[in-house]
């Protein structure tokens, strides 16, 4: 499998260097050259299938023989080793719980694959590669977590001050080891235009050698395709046609599921469901793209303004009608959001956490004038980590799992940093000088 550039400037280059470079030369985000349906069959009986088999045939094309199957095997066997509970919430509706790995969110495998890809790639040489992460939440911790004491990496994480829960923070800042925290004086879209500088600034792209692990980098960004078929995997739809609404920040995990459907997948439209950054929604409606500055929200993983895989997602459908007819988005404000927490708890006792509780919404106004459908929403993280808006909304208590309990009495350490001369110099000067 080769990957090309969407800015169309670079030479394609393989998986592994796609990996290693997480962006190409000209800035551009790497896509696959070219995308092989499966087998009609193996779609058909998806339940006959093992989790670990299903996510083998599903990524093996875009690894291509970079890695050989016993060891991709191993790789997926340590990336999804928890489950992919599908919860019926309500008749036609049901979620998809992603927040059983280990850091309860769902970003745990794009993490957990990119660490275990690299380690692979690296365990026969000394290579050092620091791995850039932005996050508005979720992402650092599971990129942490999947990556502390791997072989031949440096992490340093970036987040936005004052926009991430404690629980959160205290992901990102307790790791200690190969794991650095950056807390930036801004928004995620300001963490995230720090990462994208950093590999076009030679000087430092001389004395580093990065990769990111946000949803751009392709190892990351593909392998949340297993939702959707672990998913299928479950859905007993008696033939209605199927319909999956996402809580979209970045829009990785959406596109992922679109990559899916190309495969494929009998999935027949996605709602990308937002909060109030909603560059998306008003983008559909007018054909204009305008990012606005990024409101602070209880949902803070989604609190992103300008979407680095929406430029992905326009190249699967290359036709803006085409786009259109194939995807809905919707945004919902904080008020809209804890009604629906307040309202499924109610008549199902089912906890949502802020961005399911979205999905959810963006949902339910998709099946209001599309009632043949059956639906499933994604609940992307676990309510433990939104405790404080859920409990003082549902006037309930949230037992703290216990992979929180250990965190929670350990040391923040980070580094304030207020423009891009603050982090290049705390890269160069304090964590890896020479």
């Amino acid at each position: 499998m080769l990957y090309r550039s969407l800015n169309k400037e670079s030479q394609s280059v393989n998986f592994e260097t796609a990996l290693k470079n997480g962006l190409a030369k000209d800035g551009g985000l790497f896509y696959p050259e070219k995308i092989k349906k499966l087998d009609k069959s193996f779609l058909e009986n998806l339940h006959n299938y093992s989790n670990i088999d299903i996510a083998f045939q599903v990524i093996k094309q875009f690894i291509g023989d970079e890695i050989n199957e016993k060891d991709l095997k191993v790789i997926i066997k340590n990336t999804i080793d928890f489950d992919f509970p599908l919860i019926e919430i309500e008749n036609n509706i049901q979620t998809l719980e992603l927040f059983h790995g280990p850091t309860l969110a769902f970003k745990d495998v794009g993490a957990r694959f990119m660490a275990n890809c690299l380690a692979y790639f690296n365990k026969s040489n000394n290579e050092i590669t620091t791995v850039l992460v932005a996050t508005s939440g979720d992402t650092g911790a599971a990129v942490a977590n999947g990556f502390l004491d791997v072989k031949g990496t440096n992490v340093v994480i970036l987040y936005p001050k004052n926009m991430v829960s404690d629980i959160q923070e205290r992901q990102l800042t307790t790791n200690k080891k190969n794991i650095k925290a950056l807390k930036v004086n801004g928004t995620f879209d300001d963490c995230q235009q720090m990462v994208k500088k950093a590999f076009v600034d030679k000087e430092l792209n001389s004395e580093l050698n990065l990769t990111s692990a946000n949803s751009i980098n392709v190892a990351r960004w593909l392998p949340q395709m297993f939702y959707y078929f672990f998913a299928l995997k479950q859905i007993k739809a008696n033939n209605k046609k199927i319909v999956f609404s996402v809580p979209s920040g970045n829009f990785g995990n959406i596109c992922a599921g679109i990559i899916a459907i190309d495969l494929g997948l009998p999935i027949h439209h996605v709602i990308a469901s937002t909060n109030s950054n909603n560059t998306i929604p008003r983008y559909l409606k007018s054909k204009i793209y305008n990012p606005r500055k990024t409101i602070k929200t209880i949902s803070n993983a989604m609190d992103v303004s300008n979407p680095s895989n929406f430029i992905r997602i326009e190249e699967i459908y290359n036709d803006f009608n085409l786009l259109k007819n194939n995807l809905s988005s919707y945004s919902f404000n904080d008020g809209e959001t804890i009604s629906a927490m307040k309202s499924v708890f109610n008549k199902s006792k089912y906890i949502l956490d802020p961005h399911g509780a979205i999905g959810y919404l963006g949902l339910k106004k998709y099946l209001n004038t599309n009632p043949s459908f059956f639906g499933v929403f994604l609940e992307t993280a676990h309510p433990i980590k939104f405790s404080n808006h859920i409990e003082k909304a549902l006037n309930i208590k949230i037992k703290i799992p216990n992979v929180i309990n250990k965190i929670i009495s350990k040391e923040k350490v980070f580094t304030e940093v207020s423009s891009y001369k603050d982090f290049k110099d705390s890269l160069l000067d304090k964590y890896f000088a020479h």
